[in-house]
């Protein structure tokens, strides 16, 4: 079964990183794929160490180990200082070549004010230094406090972001960020296609 892996990089209560990559992740399963969400505020992640091993460096090994067996990843970030936390940080120090190689890459950000690209950017010139296949479509969820508001009703079991504590207000930030899940999960099923070449030469 085709596997998408959320990463949410904000330690924050209440964050509207992590409520978008549940819609994210909701729509990606309409894909046809399995999902789990690595919130980066609920896990045991020391700083990157280069000298310690990752087995000594509390859930690393088997955060790692989601990754690497994930067909698609979708990382999302608040915006600090015009670029992503430290704690996707760290998490992506500890992550390499086989964490991301043949790996269809979805990203996204919230900012508290407007701006987006330099974290965006930061973003893919890392994944893209592991040989992740980031994809061209994006989401930036400039003034992000006010593009949700709490729930007011109990959701529907199967309705699309039902396991976040917020709800979109903007429909147009909504749709972009349910594609931005399903295109991760469609291009995960078909990544044998066209990320892996059979036969290849051995030069």
């Amino acid at each position: 079964m085709t596997r998408v892996v959320a990463v949410s990089g904000s330690l924050r209560d209440g964050s509207y990183t992590k409520a978008a990559l549940r819609y994210a992740l909701d729509a990606a399963e309409t894909a046809g794929v399995e999902t789990e969400l690595i919130d980066l505020a609920e896990a045991d992640l020391p700083l990157y160490d280069p000298d310690r091993a990752t087995a000594e460096a509390g859930d690393a090994e088997s955060l790692l180990a989601t990754v690497r067996e994930a067909d698609g990843v979708i990382l999302g970030s608040p915006v600090y200082h015009s670029s992503y936390s430290g704690g996707l940080r760290s998490f992506h120090d500890y992550c390499g070549f086989d964490e991301y190689e043949e790996t269809v890459v979805g990203l996204l950000v919230a900012a508290g004010g407007g701006t987006i690209a330099d974290t965006l950017n930061d973003m893919r010139t890392t994944v893209r230094g592991v040989h992740g296949w980031v994809l061209p479509s994006q989401v930036g969820l400039r003034d992000a406090g006010d593009r949700f508001a709490e729930r007011t009703r109990e959701p529907a079991p199967d309705e699309i972001g039902a396991a976040s504590q917020y709800t979109f207000v903007d429909d147009d930030l909504r749709a972009r960020t349910c594609k931005l899940g399903y295109r991760v999960g469609t291009y995960a099923r078909r990544a044998p296609e066209f990320i892996r070449i059979e036969g290849e030469p051995d030069w």
